[in-house]
């Protein structure tokens, strides 16, 4: 009989004692989202893929139901706009040219399976890879803000006092370099040679969205994949640890120099400030004394390891890390949000709160692309 899932000791304190702000006035006029499945408020659903999940249990805490989102209740996204005094950010496929021109609260662009590489996730159907997310991007500043913010100055001002939040990456892994029979990339790169690609496309596409107008970044490096019970399950041999440690040792190759990619990118984009999110250590404390002694989903799930459609999910959702193969529960969401938004540990060299309240260079020239 499998072992109930603990939650760890740091999130149960972060979760406990925890109380986002709502009903106060927005810190930043805007928050634009860039990701994958962890971040997909719904843009998946107007897309050809297996990478779906706008059927129930998903949705079973939200407030609307099924929406697309991978987990049972709200994203770090969403608590983190409901701390910035934002509302949910929406999926950029769901709005209609009208609310187009007329949003001003930011847009969520991220997309199931998608990665920093364009192939990543393709296997799956349409994604919108990091490089698309981006194109969209551009079509809103450049189609649907100058109908707001008519001038350059109002839109650099605007976009400057913005958040920009980027999590991505973990899909170049569970959906192309750990999938031979689909990519070639295994066979193509080493595993250092693969870490080292996606970072530097990753600093890439920061440099595009910086000479897009954006200076508050918020970025997350790569969690501890091999403990998530899809490849937990699938690794062959089964790992004597609760975690497959050489799917994780993949992960810690390209988080290694994560942070001299950040430092870098904020010494060299004038007027940029960076924080930089953990996730990989999150865990860490907890899975190395076996807090966490097995890797369990809520759900009963499928061969693509989301939730069957239309299961019952586990009544202790509080009490559970992952809610199906893939995705944590929202319990988990909350705990990082929280962290990030008031702590110190997760989001470094300050949260977001303080990111939120850090002065826009306002006699800076910024630079919108055309």
């Amino acid at each position: 009989m499998a072992k109930k899932c603990s939650m760890p000791l740091l999130l149960v304190s972060i979760f406990i004692h925890s109380l986002l702000v709502k009903g106060q006035s927005p810190l930043p006029p805007a928050l634009y989202v860039f990701g994958d499945s962890l971040s997909d408020s719904g843009n998946n659903n107007f897309l050809q893929t297996e990478a779906k999940v706008n059927y129930t249990p998903y949705g079973i805490d939200f407030p609307s139901g099924a929406t697309g989102r991978f987990t049972n209740g709200k994203t770090i996204v969403d608590f983190l706009a409901e701390s910035l005094g934002l509302p949910f950010v929406p999926a950029y496929l769901s709005l209609s040219s009208t609310q187009k021109n007329n949003i001003t609260t930011g847009v969520n662009y991220a997309s199931g399976a998608a990665g920093i590489l364009p192939e990543t996730g393709t296997a799956m159907g349409m994604i919108l890879s990091l490089d698309k997310q981006i194109d969209y991007f551009k079509d809103t500043i450049a189609k649907y803000l100058p109908r707001i913010y008519t001038t350059p100055v109002e839109r650099s001002k605007y976009l400057s006092k913005s958040i920009f939040f980027i999590s991505i990456g973990s899909n170049d892994y569970i959906n192309n370099y750990l999938k031979p029979e689909n990519y070639g990339s295994s066979k193509g790169y080493t595993p250092q040679q693969f870490a080292n690609l996606l970072r530097d496309r990753l600093e890439n596409h920061l440099k595009k969205l910086y000479y897009l107008g954006a200076r508050k970044f918020v970025v997350f490096n790569i969690g501890r994949l091999g403990c998530i019970p899809a490849i937990v399950s699938a690794a062959k041999p089964k790992p004597n640890t609760p975690c497959d440690e050489k799917v994780n040792s993949l992960v810690v190759l390209y988080n290694a120099k994560f942070p001299n990619m950040i430092r870098k990118l904020e010494r060299s984009l004038s007027g940029s400030t960076f924080v930089r999110g953990d996730t990989y250590n999150m865990a860490k404390n907890s899975y190395e004394a076996g807090i966490l002694t097995e890797q369990t989903s809520c759900c009963e799930v499928n061969g693509l390891g989301h939730c069957r459609q239309d299961s019952t999910p586990c009544k202790n959702r509080k009490e559970m890390i992952f809610w199906d193969a893939y995705h944590p529960t929202e319990m988990v969401n909350h705990a990082v949000a929280y962290d990030c938004f008031n702590g110190s540990f997760l989001c470094t060299p300050m949260n977001i709160h303080q990111l939120a309240r850090k002065p826009y260079a306002s006699k800076m020239c910024l630079p919108l692309a055309k």
